[in-house]
């Protein structure tokens, strides 16, 4: 039977902190990595990479806009280390019974260099719900009901690399901003069936109705003009990043594209679109929540 397992490195991040607190923020980011990540070589070569891929350097990222602010996240980063270990488990359990998951999962809890409050992966070769505390503290998310909604989320895009049988392809293929609206819809929507309740706002969804209602259009023409002028969606997705004065609109566009494909199939059969429907059923879709009149 598949089960979940946790790695929980916040004794050995309160080890590091406690020779840390007291240096500047790039002394701090160094130490992070000689002394906290040596234990975890595999989760400091993700974050690394990440930032490379974006053409950044973590070392900047980390002295500038992560370090300086631990101080007053701590309390909240402790929050949800002490709620995480029970919420894991139960929305796994949870969504072992509603996506009918037949795979181990690895959560693992630890403070990084804002590459994500969570991050579904392989770990150690096996899928993988990276939970990072430092990201978590500064959206919020430490109440028991916002770690649900990340928790229910992950395992929503680690539930999709699975029916995809995609892993490696899958993080290729989020690179192509149709598919990444795919994506995060689906796992937005995997959050809603595990949580069983619509009306609770999912990860990356909780826009009021009456913002979103006046706002659809525009973002939906907005994204489809980026993609046919080859310009960023990091807008619509990343927390340190807004559209329309809100952050992960893209979230919620992305909802309303699955659940327009819900209209013909089930969720499952959702999940294994072949690539080249899924830009063309977007690119569609995006057409016409903008008002039909935008090209890409």
């Amino acid at each position: 039977m598949a089960t979940c397992r946790i790695l929980d490195t916040w004794d050995d991040f309160l080890r590091f902190w406690a020779a840390a607190a007291s240096l500047p923020p790039p002394a701090q980011a160094d130490l992070w990595r000689a002394d906290y990540m040596a234990r975890y070589p595999e989760l400091l070569r993700k974050q690394a990479d990440d930032y490379t891929s974006q053409g950044v350097d973590w070392r900047d990222i980390a002295a500038d806009r992560i370090f300086p602010r631990l101080p007053e996240r701590l309390p909240r980063m402790q929050a949800a280390r002490d709620r995480l270990p029970h919420v894991c488990v139960s929305i796994y359990e949870r969504a072992r019974a509603t996506l009918d998951l037949d795979f181990d999962v690895l959560f693992v809890i630890y403070v990084g260099i804002g590459c994500g409050a969570g991050w579904a992966t392989r770990y150690e070769g096996r899928p993988a719900c990276l939970l990072g505390l430092e990201n978590i503290a500064e959206e919020g998310w430490h109440t028991r009901e916002g770690l649900e909604r990340l928790v229910a989320h992950e395992l929503g895009h680690l539930a999709h690399m699975a029916w995809r049988d995609e892993w490696d392809e899958f993080a290729a293929n989020e690179g192509d901003p149709l598919f990444l609206l795919y994506s995060e819809g689906f796992a937005v929507r995997c959050a809603e069936a595990i949580l069983a309740d619509e009306a609770r706002p999912a990860h990356g969804d909780a826009t009021p109705s009456a913002w979103w209602a006046a706002h659809r259009q525009t973002l939906a023409a907005e994204f489809l003009r980026r993609v046919g002028s080859g310009e960023a969606v990091r807008d619509f997705f990343g927390s340190w990043y807004s559209v329309e004065g809100r952050s992960q609109t893209g979230h919620g566009l992305g909802r309303e594209f699955i659940r327009h494909l819900e209209r013909e199939r089930p969720l499952r059969a959702v999940a294994a679109l072949p690539v080249a429907e899924v830009r063309d059923a977007a690119r569609a879709f995006l057409r016409g929540a903008g008002g039909g009149g935008a090209r890409g």
